[in-house]
């Protein structure tokens, strides 16, 4: 198949800590030009007994490596990353080419403001776009990740009660939110509280009504929601929780359903986070540099982050640390990562207005496509037309004990990686999938071919399916003993596993 990229050549490589020799460098660097310091009298007993045992390899013992362990991952440039919620798009190459120019990429954080007035400007310009997009007054691109911009809004609702006297606690979290919401309650001293949806998998105001009370701080609300839906009473539930004072949330996870379509500020929201990895085509981060946006209206301006980048009267920039004594502070050093603002915004400047649009009608297409085609062999449990992504089970593979797990692991057999597995939670045995507007119709027509091959497989040998996958380097793991029992160091297997692993 085309979009295959399960076979090739395989290699292995050890932990770094397993490589090289004591004095091996890949680096040359030239003799010390500063006076030398007794490293022993400033740390003084905080200074270690031992040096510590670092890997010392050469150079191409170590790209090697990386290389090798990059070639044993999945990647968006293999192949379709089909995880709901998740948002896996292509990230273009002209992001990369631009993030790397030597103004921007060379770049001191601690150069004063009259040297970097381009980087200021795009970082002004990103925040207006990002604003315009959602139809916000103002956005704060200080957090480093969406699960940051979830806690930044939150701190900066609960800083808005506290400035008005106010101390509620309970912040009302739909059953059909985006997942990390509790967790950015619990981190701001709040109290989750969650509610069902219907079973037409959106919110209905008469179902929320009970929830909604003068200790209401906020309802944090995903749209469109984990199951691929819009919700289409947002603007009366927004009414009913402005009525006790509260504040609304949004989650702007699945935003890629909604540009230049509808701006969540027009529906009632206050405040919401970006996730530029999922929407404007950033990296995702895998533990590296991520960017969170927060977005908001002008209600909440006095409260948000520092610094914030201010346009003055004669067209210059300027960091702005001090006009808002009742800020929620600085959230982390500098001034955000601005390798990725650089990125989102080429990104803005790439597409512009009418390219944002036709991205989410292709998206929100292509998940349709999807949605009627796999409902025509897999359980779909929701007939309404979806947004961005669209949910299957594996409740009619019941008979046959082939799980939502084993066709996963089975789809890596026919070059896909799985959708995201076992959520949301509202359906059971669910696999999420989002194809994004980056998939040609060709690759589409792979995945359901290859799904359809799998329900075949199924019916016909479940046990092919429940011992997937066949065809990689390591074949199925025990993954709860690999959560329980971790191996942190490599180490020849007994002649007994490596037999079963074969």
């Amino acid at each position: 198949m085309a979009g295959s990229a399960s076979r090739g050549l395989e290699l292995s490589t050890p932990l770094l800590f397993e490589q090289g020799a004591s004095g091996r460098s890949g680096a040359s660097l030239p003799a010390s030009d500063v006076p030398a310091v007794d490293v022993g009298a400033v740390l003084g007993a905080h200074r270690r007994e031992e040096p510590a045992p670092l890997p010392e390899l050469s150079e191409p013992e170590a790209f090697r490596h990386y290389v090798r362990l990059s070639q044993q991952n999945f990647a968006i440039d293999l192949g379709m990353y089909p995880l709901g919620s998740c948002t896996m798009k292509y990230n273009p190459k002209v992001n990369e080419w631009a993030a790397r120019l030597p103004g921007f990429a060379r770049l001191h954080p601690l150069a004063p403001a009259h040297a970097i007035q381009g980087a200021l400007e795009l970082m002004w310009r990103l925040e207006q776009g990002l604003a315009e997009v959602c139809g916000m007054d103002r956005v704060s691109l200080h957090p480093a990740a969406g699960a940051q911009g979830e806690y930044t809004g939150l701190a900066m609702i609960r800083a808005y009660h506290t400035d008005r006297g106010r101390a509620p606690r309970k912040v009302l979290i739909p059953d059909t939110a985006h997942g990390t919401n509790p967790a950015s309650c619990a981190l701001n001293g709040m109290d989750a509280v969650p509610f069902p949806a219907g079973d037409d998998g959106i919110v209905h105001p008469e179902q929320l009504a009970p929830f909604v009370d003068d200790e209401v701080a906020a309802i944090m609300i995903t749209n469109p929601n984990t199951v691929g839906l819009f919700e289409s009473n947002l603007k009366t539930i927004a009414d009913m929780v402005h009525e006790k004072g509260g504040l609304v949330y949004g989650d702007g996870a699945n935003l890629n359903a909604l540009m230049g379509k509808a701006r969540p500020g027009d529906l009632g929201i206050d405040v919401m986070q970006f996730n530029l990895h999922k929407t404007f085509t950033t990296p995702h981060g895998g533990g590296g540099p991520g960017c969170g946006p927060v977005g908001y209206k002008a209600l909440l301006d006095p409260f948000a982050p520092v610094p914030v980048v201010e346009k003055q009267e004669d067209g210059s920039f300027a960091l702005d640390y001090g006009q808002r004594p009742k800020t929620i502070g600085r959230l982390r050093s500098f001034h955000g990562n601005f390798g990725m603002m650089v990125r989102a915004y080429t990104y803005l400047r790439e597409m512009g207005a009418e390219g944002l649009t036709k991205a989410t009608e292709m998206a929100v297409l292509n998940a349709n496509y999807l949605l009627a085609r796999l409902g025509e062999r897999w359980h779909a449990p929701y007939a309404a037309p979806c947004m961005h992504e669209c949910i299957i089970s594996d409740k009619h593979l019941k008979e046959t004990h082939v799980t939502t797990m084993d066709v996963a692991k089975r789809l890596i057999d026919y070059g896909f990686h799985a959708p995201t597995v076992y959520f949301p939670l509202v359906v059971k045995g669910a696999m999420l999938i989002e194809p994004t507007e980056t998939e040609p119709m060709a690759t589409l027509d792979e995945f359901v071919d290859a799904l359809a091959a799998i329900d075949a497989e199924a019916h016909e040998d479940a046990e092919k399916v429940k011992a997937a996958p066949h065809t990689t380097r390591l074949r199925r793991l025990d993954e709860t003993r690999a959560a329980r029992k971790p191996v942190l160091r490599w180490t020849e297997p007994e002649p007994e596993q490596a037999e079963a692993a074969e």
